[in-house]
């Protein structure tokens, strides 16, 4: 056992302890055609220069975005419409399914329609005069729509 702690606690052996900084030397080979590596002060402004260029990017990135938003501001708005109406369609579909799902409204809804779709057939359908006053407001409104 004192055996194994023994060679535990030697130090490792190191090769070539002659040589400087413990660096290994190579025997026979031109070290003068091995790639070198770049200094620490050259990454350092590399990393500047990179850094610079990003930061410069970032303060540029409001004009890019309103120079993008001028060129495009009629593809732009139609999209924002598209999904706004897309948005507006499932919203009104799940308020309705809400309302479906309470009791005795889904019924109460079918009603008032029904009533209300009998009404404006003997309001406005029966008699010629009626339909005349009912295509006039309906032509009236589409000039106020359109202009």
């Amino acid at each position: 056992m004192a055996n194994v702690m023994e060679i535990q606690q030697q130090p490792p052996d190191t090769v070539n302890s002659g040589s400087p900084e413990g660096a290994l030397a190579l025997q026979g080979i031109a070290t003068g055609n091995l790639p070198k590596l770049p200094s620490a002060k050259s990454s350092d402004t590399q990393w500047q220069r990179i850094s610079k260029q990003i930061i410069d990017l970032l303060d540029q990135l409001p004009n890019y975005i309103s120079s993008f938003f001028d060129k495009n501001k009629q593809a732009i708005l139609t999209l924002v419409l598209i999904l706004s109406g897309f948005v507006t369609v499932k919203v009104v579909i799940a308020v309705l399914n809400a309302i479906n799902g309470v009791p005795l409204l889904a019924p109460i809804f079918e009603i008032i329609g029904i009533v209300y779709a009998i009404w404006f057939t003997f309001r406005y359908l029966i008699k010629s005069e009626t339909r005349q006053e009912l295509s006039y407001k309906v032509s009236s409104f589409k000039k106020e729509l359109i202009g």
